[in-house]
């Protein structure tokens, strides 16, 4: 069973830069793609990045040049880099595991709020 644990929110002012993390616990890490979404208050969950596990990135429009996402298959971990915060970036974000043609093998965290306010 996989069990993913996020870190790192919290409130930032407008301009600021927080780093996400979400550590992984069970088997084969390097076989996911995972991938942080967001959802703000009163819409829809959205993805914000993903990572494969050769390392292909893939972003949303609205936080490309601003955030980057990375992993650590040593660590279990993946990360969430996020700079140039706007307030359009408050949300509860979550990290999520999906394990490569299998979409059964689909595994979400409890989530992390970031505020980005002055």
């Amino acid at each position: 069973q996989v069990q993913l644990v996020e870190s790192g929110g919290g409130l930032v002012q407008p301009g600021g830069s927080l780093r996400l993390s979400c550590a992984f616990s069970g088997s084969n890490f390097n076989l996911y793609t995972m991938g942080w979404y967001r959802q703000a208050p009163g819409k829809q969950r959205e993805l914000v990045a993903m990572i494969t596990p050769g390392g292909s990135t893939n972003y949303a429009d609205s936080v490309k040049g601003r955030f980057t996402i990375a992993r650590d298959n040593a660590k279990l971990t993946t990360y969430l880099q996020m700079n140039s915060l706007n307030p359009e970036d408050t949300a509860v974000y979550y990290c999520n595991a999906q394990l490569v043609l299998l979409p059964n093998y689909n595994y979400w965290g409890q989530g992390t709020q970031v505020t980005v306010s002055s």
